[in-house]
Parts: C-alpha cells; sequence; structure tokens
C-alpha cells in the first residue's frame, strides 16, 4: 500500500477529498465508535481501488507511449531513409557531410559525402552565397527544387519532373494569334490583269498552306491582302527556331517573279492574356513591323517585349503623293486648331534635324501660327555649328529659335508639338515637353522602334524615305500658296537630304530628287551646303588614326576600336564608319569608341546587304537599316568589340540560308 501511494501522483483535488473523508470519520468515531470502524474499512476500501485503479491506468499510458515512441522513430528512421525527399548537411567550405540515401541518385559513385556541392549541381554554392532560399535545377532530364536552409548547413530536394512537365504542357498549349500582311498587295496588283493576279494569289496562298499544314497552323485569309494565323506556343518555338523562313520562300519568289512582295508577320502572345488582348497584341506587332519597313516578323507578348526576326532587305519604297497630300492637309488642319507649334527634333542634332524643323516651322507660318524650333546647342557638331551660325545672322529665322527651359514656359495644353527625325522619347530635346500638351505629331524616317511616343495625334513615319528633309519637304509642296521658302531655309532642308544621304548614295529613291528638285527650284544653294560640309583638318587627321584601327572580321565587316583612354565624339566615329564604307570589300562597318559622357558609343554602318538596325537593336540601340548606333554604361571597348562580334557571328549564321 505504501509503494502505491509512493509511485502514484494521485490528482490533488482526490487528496482534498480524502482529507475530508478522515476529518468527517474522526468526528463519527468520537459519537459512534462502531460506526466509525465500519465506515474507516470502507474508505480504506475506497483509497486502495482508487489507487490501484490509477496506477494500471499510468501503466497502461507508460505502455502506448512506449509503443509510440518506438514506432514513431522507427517511421522518423524509415522516412528519412526511404521518402522520396533529398536531404543533405554541408560543411562551410561547402563539402557534403550526409546524406539520406535518396541523394545518392546525384552520384556516380556510391557516396557524396566528402564530395563538393558542386558535384550535384555547380548553381548551388553561388546560390547559398547569395542567400538564396530557393534554387530549382536541372540534372539527368529531371528538374529539382532545391530548399536551402543556409544557417543549418542544410538543403532539402524534391523531384518536380512531373510538375515541370505539366506546367511545360499548359505553357505549350496556350493560343498565339498571328496576322500575315502582304506588303505592297494593292500596289504590285494594281497594274497587273486577272490572270496575272490570280496566278500571283495562287502562288502565295500555296506556299502559305504549305508552311501551315507543316507546323499545323489554322490559317484563315480574312482580305485581299490579310490572313489570321492561329497556333499554340510549341509551334511559335518551334517556327523562332527557324527563324521564320517563310520570309526567305516569298522573298524568293518575288526574285524569280520580279514582284516586289513580300511578307509582314505580327504575332501576340500571353498566358493569361483574353483573345481579344492576343488580337490587339497581334495588330500592335504588326503595326510595327510596317512601321519598321516590312518584310518582318514582330513578336509581343503581354508585358510588352518585343521580339523582331527579318527585316535585313532594304524596303521597297510604298510611300505615294496621295497620302503625302493627306498627311499635309491634316497636319494644316492641326496647326490651324493650335495656339501655337513648337518644333523638337532629337538630341545633339544633326542636318536633318534642323532642316525639317525649319521646314515644319514654314508649314506653322504659312497658316499663320507662331512656331517656335527649340535648340540646345549643347554637343552640336562642326556642320551644324556652321548653319546655325548662319541661322542667327538671319534675324527673320533666328528670332523662333527658343531653348528646351523657355518652351516649358510658354507650352499650354492647346500647343501642337511636333517631333521631327524621332520617335523615340529618351532621344527628343526636352521629354517634359511631351507630357505639357495634348496634340502631339510625329514625322520620322527611322524604323520604328519598340520604344514610342505615347497616344500621338498624328504619325507620318517612312522608313523609306532617305530623311525626315524629304518628308517635311514633300508635305511643304501641298501647304497653302502663301508659302514661301527663301534661300537659307531651302538650303537647310537640302543639307538634311544629302548628309543623310552621302551625297545622294545611300537610301535615295526617284522621290528624294523630287524633293531636291523642289528645293533647288526655291533657291536652295548647293555651294553653301559644300561649306556647311567641310571638314576641319585636324578632325580629319583624328579620324584618320581611328581608321588605321580597323579589323575585317568576317566577310565585309570591318571593325575598329578605339585606343584604350582615346574619347571620341559621336559625330566623328560616324564620320570613320561611312569613311570605311567607301573602301573595297567592306559591306558594313562598326566604329567602337569612348565618348565624353563616360558611355561606351558604337556608329554602324552598311551599304544595305547587312541589317545593322538589328544588330544595334541588340545592344540596346536602334536606327536604320543602313545606319544605326548604341551607347553603353559600365563597360569596355573591348568587352563592347568582344560583345558585338558575339551578335554579328548570330546575324550571320542567321543570314546563311538568304
Amino acid at each position: 500500500m505504501s509503494n502505491l501511494f509512493k509511485k502514484i501522483p494521485l490528482n490533488r483535488h482526490i487528496w482534498i477529498i480524502y482529507a475530508l473523508s478522515l476529518f468527517f470519520l474522526g468526528f463519527v468515531f468520537y459519537f459512534q465508535w462502531i460506526i466509525g470502524i465500519v465506515m474507516a474499512i470502507l474508505l480504506a476500501f475506497t483509497m486502495y481501488n482508487s489507487i490501484k485503479t490509477e496506477q494500471e491506468l499510468q501503466d497502461q499510458a507508460e505502455e502506448y507511449i512506449s509503443t509510440l515512441s518506438y514506432r514513431v522513430k522507427k517511421v522518423g528512421e524509415e522516412a528519412l531513409n526511404e521518402m522520396p525527399i533529398g536531404i543533405v548537411l554541408f560543411s562551410e567550405e561547402y563539402e557534403i557531410e550526409w546524406t539520406n540515401p535518396y541523394v545518392n541518385i546525384f552520384a556516380d559513385n556510391e557516396t557524396l559525402v566528402g564530395y563538393s556541392l558542386n558535384q550535384i549541381s555547380e548553381e548551388l554554392i553561388p546560390a547559398i552565397k547569395e542567400d538564396k532560399e530557393e534554387l530549382w535545377f536541372e540534372f539527368d532530364v529531371k528538374s529539382f527544387q532545391a530548399i536551402i536552409k543556409r544557417d543549418e548547413r542544410l538543403i532539402y530536394f524534391f523531384d518536380q519532373t512531373k510538375q515541370v512537365e505539366i506546367e511545360t504542357l499548359y505553357q505549350n498549349e496556350q493560343t498565339i494569334l498571328g496576322i500575315i500582311f502582304l506588303d505592297n498587295y494593292e500596289e504590285v496588283t494594281q497594274a497587273m490583269d486577272d490572270t496575272s493576279k490570280s496566278h500571283l494569289n495562287s502562288q502565295m496562298t500555296s506556299i502559305l498552306n504549305k508552311w501551315s499544314g507543316e507546323y499545323n497552323i489554322y490559317l484563315k485569309r480574312t482580305s485581299q491582302e490579310r490572313f489570321l494565323a492561329v497556333m499554340n506556343l510549341e509551334v511559335l518555338d518551334q517556327i523562332e527556331k527557324t527563324k521564320f523562313e517563310i520570309l526567305d520562300e516569298v522573298r524568293e519568289l518575288i526574285s524569280d517573279k520580279n514582284v516586289p512582295l513580300t511578307l509582314s508577320i505580327g504575332i501576340g502572345k500571353g498566358t493569361s492574356s483574353t483573345l481579344r488582348e492576343l488580337g490587339e497584341l497581334a495588330q500592335s506587332s504588326l503595326d510595327l513591323a510596317l512601321g519598321r519597313g516590312g518584310d518582318q516578323v514582330v513578336i509581343k507578348d503581354e508585358s510588352g517585349k518585343v521580339k523582331f526576326f527579318g527585316g535585313k532587305t532594304n524596303p521597297m519604297e510604298k510611300r505615294t503623293r496621295v497620302r503625302a497630300r493627306v498627311i499635309s492637309h491634316a497636319l494644316k488642319e492641326l496647326v490651324k486648331e493650335s495656339d501655337q507649334v513648337i518644333i523638337m527634333g532629337h538630341k545633339n542634332p544633326d542636318m536633318d534635324s534642323i532642316g525639317a524643323a525649319i521646314g515644319i516651322l514654314k508649314v506653322a507660318q504659312a497658316n499663320q501660327k507662331n512656331g517656335y524650333v527649340v535648340f540646345d546647342p549643347e554637343g552640336v557638331h562642326t556642320g551644324v555649328q556652321r548653319l546655325m551660325d548662319v541661322i542667327y545672322e538671319d534675324s527673320s529665322l533666328a528670332q523662333w529659335l527658343i531653348s528646351p527651359d523657355s518652351t516649358l514656359d510658354i507650352v499650354t495644353k492647346n500647343t501642337l508639338l511636333v517631333i521631327v527625325d524621332t520617335h523615340k522619347p529618351s532621344l527628343v530635346m526636352e521629354e517634359r515637353l511631351l507630357a505639357k500638351t495634348d496634340h502631339v505629331v510625329v514625322i520620322d524616317h527611322h524604323r520604328r522602334a519598340e520604344e514610342f511616343i505615347k497616344d500621338p495625334t498624328l504619325v507620318y513615319m517612312e522608313p523609306y524615305a532617305s530623311s525626315t528633309a524629304e518628308l517635311v519637304t514633300e508635305l511643304l509642296e501641298y501647304q497653302p500658296g502663301t508659302l514661301k521658302l527663301n534661300m537659307l531655309e531651302s538650303t537647310a532642308l537640302l543639307a538634311g537630304i544629302i548628309v543623310d544621304t552621302k551625297y545622294f548614295t545611300l537610301r535615295t529613291g526617284s522621290r528624294t530628287f523630287d524633293a531636291a528638285s523642289y528645293l533647288r527650284s526655291k533657291g536652295a544653294d548647293t555651294v553653301l551646303v559644300q561649306k556647311l560640309m567641310k571638314e576641319d583638318i585636324n578632325v580629319y587627321v583624328r579620324r584618320s588614326k581611328l581608321i588605321e584601327n580597323t579589323e575585317l572580321y568576317k566577310s565585309g565587316i570591318a571593325i575598329v576600336k578605339a585606343d584604350p583612354g582615346e574619347v571620341y565624339g559621336p559625330v566623328l566615329i560616324a564620320q570613320a564608319a561611312d569613311t570605311l564604307l567607301t573602301m573595297s570589300d567592306i559591306k558594313a562597318s562598326f566604329v567602337i569608341s569612348e565618348r565624353d559622357d563616360g558611355k561606351i558609343g558604337i556608329s554602324a554602318r552598311s551599304l544595305g546587304d547587312i541589317n545593322v538596325q538589328i544588330i544595334m537593336e541588340k545592344m540596346n540601340g536602334g536606327g536604320h537599316l543602313t545606319n544605326a548606333a548604341t551607347q553603353l554604361n559600365d563597360t569596355t571597348v573591348d568587352e563592347v568589340a568582344e560583345q558585338l562580334k558575339k551578335i554579328i557571328d548570330q546575324y550571320v549564321e542567321g543570314s546563311d540560308d538568304e
């Protein structure tokens, strides 16, 4: 009995009850000792049974806990060794100290203990150093998720191959919409008879049907020049790997038949986009492709990211006199409805930008509105400075030049802002002006880039034109008869055309000569243009020194690297690139140097066989098929040259079949 009392820690309340019972028993003994004896016996029996029952319950509980503890320990051991989750403990030197058996799938030997974490994946150690909590990696065609506990020096590995396969399948089945447009179809077929037109349609339809059948694309013709294509992401990936060879097939057709017909394709994709949104993305992509000259593919996703394919041929002239007259009339109406006109070109203005701005100034004045040309003298090269010096001598023209800061004080919501020779907000002379007015017009001859001025009222972009000055000259021809160009104004426009065409040798069409003829009839002075274009002998010597560093890379591609520490302005490296094109067997040139602002600049030029715009776009630049550039931060001339060579390699490999 005493052992039971020692072993069993009875409930505190039970002891209180027993104490009260003994007190009551003593009270009974005092008055009726016989009854007290009976009650004492009953109480003792009750206490014994209670303690015995408590002991049995505790024994059972201890036995159950012991059994459960054993089972839990056994399950834990089995789970640690048998469950399909890898566990690795590693040292401070990133060596594996212990693993469970599952991790042996990563080992060629029986164990990984003692090996570096690189044995599993070379991405693990960098991820641990960067305090990443999670890493996904591939091993032996399987996908794994690593959960990293850096403080415990512990990593869990989960095989997520099935999940990745399901996600990939889901992604590959995403709907993709495309719009295929036959460039120049109306112009090409306008002069054809019914037989020739039917034959051309048959050929184009046959090529497109064969292509769509090969890749299981649903293709539906919605008009004479437009098709709707429906596919999934897996099919799009396959076509991207071929770099849209359909463009080459159509190009071969036009080469054989001497028909200037090409394809432009706009594609919209997005995992969470509705069909309506995909259609809008496809149309936006097509507009971008056409704005860049056609004969190319543009793919845009829901995030706004854009990919380009094709566009390696010189764009054919597609604009018409009718379009120029319509744009001129629309511009005239916008000028009349505004309170004033502000004209702005790009930073570091060139002859084309200045000439086009002066032309638009004349449009404003012809419609009895005040016009102001935004001009910042900073970054102006010698030729433009000579032109500006002549302009400042003419008070009737100089009074309408205004600084960027001053324009912010006079601009209103009803001011018409005309942007010339660029369409990128980041390149305009004063970007803050774009938010100050609701009426913006864009006139440019460059191929449209991903970056574009938001919601312009009127856009006149013609990548087939030699220069913006040429476009503006055509617009001037359809303005009111009160418009009078003087010698200086017409010379400024002609200088813009001459500079951008390299004296009528590049990007020159019949309309270019028409514009030059019109300006000459208005008094343009070719001798003055020649004086403006004269070079400083020191600049000539520096350029020659730069060209001495020419490296002939690939076939017909020249790359020039300036010496370390040598700083050249953008105009000089552009002139060096132009000069290289005059050399034998050189089809494209790239000149790389340090700039005054600490950036590394590249000026790229081409005779048309190589699209330097595509190459520069891969380095965050842009421009035109034969004239492009870029600027890069936090790098060196040598690093930029190596990056450029890799991009040229990719471009040339993708062009081998053309």
